[in-house]
């Protein structure tokens, strides 16, 4: 006969079967999160990915007040993934090539500190690691690169409409 302890232990056994565990967070705003988000969930590896708003003050802000320029929110991809697939470092290659990470407040025809290059990291070892990536990109580059590294703050999923815009519009990227 199981003892109650052995079988909530079994029981926690069978739990964690039907979940993903040991998934980690990254995040990274580069310009508009529509081509951001198509880009990363492609990457073996990469569990979910979230757009939205991070890195400001305005609490559970609205499209609408992010393109103001006032709430010192950026768009953002927010992605969970699987460290034994995908690494960090992998996911920063890619944040590399998908954007101009030497223009400030900007991509493209997207302007304002809300369309900025920032690499939000959740620990210590991600602010390493981003910014040791961050000084070999200026190396290889010979330029000045302007994204921010800062700690992740609340991440605010954006609406609906925004998530897998792509998918939904029938594109890839």
């Amino acid at each position: 006969m199981l003892s109650t302890k052995h079988l909530l232990k079994c029981v926690n056994s069978i739990y964690q079967m039907g979940k993903k565990i040991n998934m980690e967070k990254a995040t990274f705003a580069a310009g508009c999160f529509w081509g951001i988000e198509a880009i990363f969930e492609q990457l073996i590896g990469v569990e979910q990915t979230t757009v939205g708003y991070t890195g400001g003050n305005l609490k559970n802000p609205t499209y609408d007040e992010v393109c103001t320029d006032k709430t010192g929110h950026a768009e953002a991809v927010e992605i969970i993934f699987d460290p034994k697939q995908i690494t960090y470092e992998q996911l920063l290659e890619t944040f590399w090539m998908i954007h101009d990470p030497t223009q400030k407040n900007r991509q493209g025809p997207d302007v304002g500190t809300q369309y900025r290059s920032a690499i939000f990291y959740h620990n210590q070892e991600q602010k390493q690691i981003a910014e040791h990536s961050k000084k070999q990109k200026e190396k290889d580059l010979g330029m000045i690169i302007q994204t921010q590294i800062t700690p992740a703050k609340e991440f605010y999923p954006a609406e609906e409409y925004h998530q897998k815009y792509f998918k939904k519009q029938g594109r890839k990227n």
